[in-house]
């Protein structure tokens, strides 16, 4: 019996994934966020640490901003009744210098319930820059103090959007 429970969890939780980023595709925040837990934990290199409604809005503010954007995702291994990972591409401009870019991004997740409590995303944060950024990205997307420009102003810019929001 515990066999085939640990199975079906597995499929609810590929279920869930794929929800995710089927919403994602369509800049569908709600339904993303329908996916995570409210206790859900975020993390990726840009926007480093966010909890819980932070996160929803994180994907809110992203989904309202987003130009030109396609989004693919692939590979979902389904590591145990658990822990989860899969691959995902986003290609956007990038409002702020109007400069393409292709993010190649593997996503870590930890489910439970139906629902994703922790979700981690891995991709070079000095490949994007360079994308994102041009010239000053290629030159500088490396080093320590422009990983942490760029996740200083990720982080003001949810603040600046919640604040917008009055919530």
């Amino acid at each position: 019996f515990y066999r085939v429970f640990k199975v079906m969890q597995m499929e609810v939780n590929k279920q869930v994934i794929e929800n995710f980023y089927t919403a994602f595709q369509q800049l569908d925040y709600t339904a993303m966020n329908s996916s995570y837990s409210d206790e859900i934990v975020f993390s990726d290199p840009a926007f480093v640490f966010f909890w819980g409604e932070e996160v929803k809005y994180m994907w809110e503010m992203l989904c309202k901003n987003a130009k030109d954007f396609s989004l693919t995702f692939s590979n979902i291994q389904l590591l145990d009744d658990e822990y989860a990972t899969c691959n995902w591409v986003a290609t956007y401009t990038f409002s702020k210098t109007g400069r393409k870019v292709v993010n190649h991004i593997k996503a870590f997740m930890k489910l439970k319930d139906g629902k994703i409590i922790e979700h981690s995303d891995a991709f070079k944060l000095s490949k994007w820059a360079a994308q994102a950024l041009g010239f000053k990205g290629e030159l500088l997307g490396w080093t320590g103090f422009m990983k942490r420009k760029i996740q200083k102003n990720a982080r003001m810019n949810l603040i600046k959007f919640i604040e917008a929001k009055g919530e």
